[in-house]
């Protein structure tokens, strides 16, 4: 009696595994987005028909969380909590940030898309562990999970946007920065003329950023959970 896949190779249709299947579109992802994304292109690429896939994967969306919980997954790969609260979550952060920043491209689905695999409850679980430990009282921990979550989602998906666009769209949106903010009429616009040759372009300093913004979340947490101690 043949087997499922050798019943395949009769057929000529290979069958395809789950972790095939994430490979192939998430190597898909990197030269293109979400919304040109679709099941039928990675049908193609894999040499087979939609169809095949929604055995694997009910829906695109469904697929797409799964792509990027494999993101997840890297990241929290070796992963070993150190240090107090604020170490573990800004490490955690930073591992996130590493990891969707090799294939921004999935940043974006992540904070549209968000994920419900292993990798998304090794984040969750991580993060909440850390927010015990902060002094919170625990009906206070989800909801500063949930800011924290957007806040990485946030930060971490526009500065994947950023990473993507080509040298020229980096050029043309640099000269359009020198004019909008060099160029500010000080008349209309004297605070903009005043501070013009300080204010930096988005793409600059991106990592001090973030870690300025994530530390300034965790500072009122630490200041909240001080208060109610």
């Amino acid at each position: 009696m043949l087997t499922p896949g050798e019943r395949g190779e009769m057929t000529g249709r290979r069958r395809w595994s789950t972790d095939e299947i994430l490979d192939t579109a998430a190597e898909l992802l990197r030269t293109s987005d979400a919304e040109t994304f679709s099941v039928r292109k990675l049908a193609a690429a894999l040499g087979t028909d939609s169809s095949s896939l929604y055995r694997h994967f009910r829906n695109k969306t469904e697929l797409l969380r799964a792509v990027a919980d494999r993101i997840l997954l890297t990241a929290m790969n070796g992963y070993q909590p150190e240090g107090d609260w604020k170490q573990r979550i800004t490490a955690l952060a930073l591992r996130l940030r590493e990891a969707f920043g090799e294939q921004p491209q999935l940043a974006t689905v992540w904070g549209r898309h968000a994920s419900s695999g292993t990798g998304s409850r090794m984040v969750m679980e991580e993060v909440l562990q850390a927010l015990r430990a902060s002094g919170l009282p625990d009906k206070e921990i989800p909801a500063r999970y949930h800011r924290i979550a957007i806040l990485l989602a946030a930060l971490i998906a526009a500065e994947a946007g950023i990473s993507t666009i080509t040298p020229e769209e980096h050029e043309q949106g640099m000269e359009l920065f020198r004019v909008a903010v060099l160029g500010a009429d000080p008349e209309r616009f004297p605070a903009l003329a005043h501070f013009a040759r300080d204010v930096r372009p988005l793409k600059t300093d991106r990592r001090a950023a973030f870690e300025d913004i994530l530390a300034a979340q965790l500072a009122q947490i630490e200041a909240e959970s001080g208060a109610v101690s």
